[in-house]
């Protein structure tokens, strides 16, 4: 399990870039900032005290281990584009998979001991899921900004984070059904975006 979490992204980001077709920029200072961010993490623990399985629990779910990791790469991306630090297309879902690399390399260390499949299996597969649903959201206020697409596409964008730290907060708390349907509604937006970059081939 602490290998799936190593590899997963990854391997997913080159899948992804294999479908996709897309480049982007900034690839060097996602890998670089990532990596600051991942040794902080590593070297100074979580930023909220999980306690048992109630408010603080979700908080440190959604700061420490779902939500928040792949928020700050996508946050960084959005300043640093409006301020045209990158050359080339813009692309959120590269630069945040990149960032996260190295982050899920220390977690898949420091979660080893544990072997638990919700830290080390559940984990990177809601990052991918937040990651990719986002950019995919962005791209679509990007490609046709109308009201009528702007307005879901912020209300997914602001949801997907919160469900994917409550199905993290459901499996822990071993509501597995809740659990299921919130990680459902956390990657249904990667998967439509998967399925539609193979149709445009």
């Amino acid at each position: 399990m602490s290998l799936f979490c190593m590899l997963w992204v990854p391997l997913f980001y080159l899948f992804r870039r294999s479908v996709s077709g897309e480049g982007g920029s900034g690839g060097v200072w996602a890998l670089l900032l990532g990596s600051i961010t991942a040794i902080f993490q590593f070297s100074f623990g979580y930023l909220v005290y999980p306690g048992g399985f109630g408010l603080s629990r979700w908080l440190s779910g959604f700061v420490d281990i779902v939500s928040l990791p792949v928020l700050v790469p996508i946050l960084v991306y959005a300043i640093l584009s409006l301020f045209r630090s990158f050359s080339g297309n813009v692309n959120f879902e590269n630069f945040a998979l990149l960032w996260i690399i190295p982050v899920a390399a220390l977690r898949a260390i420091s979660w080893g001991s544990l072997s638990d499949p919700i830290l080390l299996v559940m984990v990177p597969l809601l990052w991918t899921g937040v990651a990719v649903g986002i950019s995919f959201f962005i791209k679509c206020i990007i490609a046709r900004f109308r009201w009528y697409v702007a307005i879901p596409s912020v209300m997914y964008i602001l949801a997907l984070p919160l469900a994917a730290a409550s199905a993290y907060w459901a499996f822990f708390t071993q509501q597995e059904m809740l659990g299921f349907l919130l990680f459902i509604a956390t990657i249904i937006p990667m998967i439509i975006s998967i399925v539609l970059d193979i149709i445009r081939e």
